[in-house]
């Protein structure tokens, strides 16, 4: 049986600046605070909960003072660095760069004259720790969309900036320029700004082209990762033999039975040593 590792599956260049970062800090003193879980994988985050690496909420965050906290690669509203700011805690910053060049976009078009500004229209996931970032940007005013039924909340007869969360997919996003731009009353100004992050957005090819060149197919992903579901419906649309699993424990020995090669991909949320136990897995079996 050929069992082979998709490469450009695992952390994308976000997570790993925040995994090393966290990994520094922890080698010089043992103990770190991260708001909210370092990444979508508990299998990760339970490998450096065992280094020191404390998860807290924005609750516990607020009770801190004088100590350092990560704020993870998804960012954070302004209200967390005012809080750190107050409390004396010290930020070690691992915002994806994708993600602070987008937060500085929505704040720039939120600056505008209150009656010159834009609705300002996020296309993503609400309550995901990324949207709470960008809505942040904006006193809170922003509409989030998560599909093109939710449009009806927004006003046609006002200028709209949209913006997209970095992972969302681009053929979404075409699909909401397209439906806004039907809806707009003549002459209203509609801006839109692709702010969808390639290393993310790109591997959708990549992955279904090596989900067709395997009989059965592993998407290693934690339970928690937006991104982690998308990339395996994608996986599932081209290979029916695609099964969803958190880690080397959860596979179940009918789906590789008679099979010739087996492939394991993961979410940008899954790290490559968990891919690599669920190779060793099915070669010792």
């Amino acid at each position: 049986m050929r069992v082979e590792i998709d490469n450009d599956s695992g952390f994308c260049f976000g997570v790993v600046t925040a995994i090393r970062k966290a990994e520094e800090e922890l080698e010089k003193t043992g103990t770190l605070y991260c708001l909210g879980d370092i990444v979508h994988n508990s299998d990760e985050v339970q490998r450096l909960s065992d280094k020191g690496l404390r998860i807290i909420t924005h609750e516990e965050m607020a009770q801190l003072h004088d100590v350092k906290v990560l704020l993870r690669a998804h960012g954070e509203p302004p209200a967390t660095y005012e809080l750190a700011r107050r409390n004396n805690i010290e930020i070690i910053d691992a915002t994806c760069p994708v993600v602070l060049r987008l937060q500085q976009r929505i704040k720039q078009s939120f600056a505008t004259t209150e009656n010159r500004r834009p609705q300002i229209v996020i296309y993503g996931k609400k309550g995901h720790a990324e949207v709470n970032g960008l809505v942040g940007q904006t006193a809170g005013e922003a509409i989030v969309i998560e599909n093109i039924a939710e449009l009806d909340r927004v006003d046609f007869t006002r200028p709209i900036a949209l913006y997209s969360q970095t992972t969302k997919s681009l053929t979404g996003f075409k699909e909401v320029i397209d439906e806004i731009q039907r809806r707009m009353a003549p002459g209203v100004p509609f801006q839109n700004y692709d702010t969808i992050c390639r290393q993310v957005a790109n591997r959708v090819e990549k992955l279904q082209h090596f989900a067709r060149n395997h009989d059965v197919i592993l998407f290693v992903t934690g339970k928690k990762s937006s991104n982690g579901k998308v990339l395996y419906g994608n996986c599932l649309e081209v290979n029916p033999a695609t099964h969803l699993i958190s880690n080397a424990s959860e596979i179940n020995p009918e789906w590789i039975e008679g099979a010739d090669s087996v492939g394991i991909c993961g979410a940008t949320s899954t790290p490559r040593w968990l891919m690599e136990e669920v190779k060793w897995k099915i070669l010792s079996r």
